[in-house]
């Protein structure tokens, strides 16, 4: 059975905002190796619309090794995009959730030995309140914005988490690699 990993890149103080990351070889490299062990990442509508952006560095790729390696790992992976408005997905390897998060984390877990990836800051937040994350892995860049998308916010309980890796990169981002300390009391 695979894990459930919310993976995600944010600041220093916390945001994701995609633009102020160091997106440098190294970090695509990172994700490339997270994403050849998912069977499938599961993104909301507004990351996933992000994400769409790499369709067009499969048609046209940049030439650049690290970022064109992305763009063809994540243009294969089995994607699931959790959304109220969408009804179509225009990328081939996509599909609009009809389960509950909870009903298809658990079935997607069940299929398979490969990981589960959730991508989005709000998709993590849900499951997260729903205790199904297994790991946590964030990519701490060494910026602060001072406003955006906060990760943590609407967090229903506490959770205490186990730091059980790092791993640093010459740009001075840090991937903090966490699991969940399950409350049995």
């Amino acid at each position: 059975m695979g894990k459930l990993i919310a993976a995600i890149n944010m600041t220093l103080d916390g945001f994701c905002d995609h633009t102020a990351m160091i997106a440098d070889d190294e970090l695509h490299q990172h994700y490339n190796d997270l994403l050849r062990g998912a069977g499938v990442v599961l993104y909301g509508r507004i990351t996933y619309r992000l994400m769409e952006y790499w369709l067009t560095v499969v048609e046209n790729p940049t030439g650049n090794n690290a970022m064109d390696e992305f763009a063809a790992i994540i243009d294969g992976t089995p994607k699931f995009v959790f959304s109220h408005t969408l009804e179509n997905v225009e990328w081939k390897s996509a599909t609009v959730a009809k389960r509950s998060l909870e009903e298809e984390v658990l079935a997607l877990k069940q299929q398979s030995d490969k990981d589960v990836l959730v991508g989005s800051p709000s998709l993590i937040v849900a499951a997260m309140n729903l205790g199904l994350v297994d790991e946590y892995q964030f990519c701490v860049h060494p910026v602060v914005v001072g406003t955006g998308l906060q990760l943590f916010k609407n967090i229903s309980d506490r959770v205490v988490l186990k730091l059980i890796k790092t791993k640093s990169f010459g740009s001075g981002t840090i991937a903090l690699y966490y699991e969940p300390i399950k409350n049995d009391g």
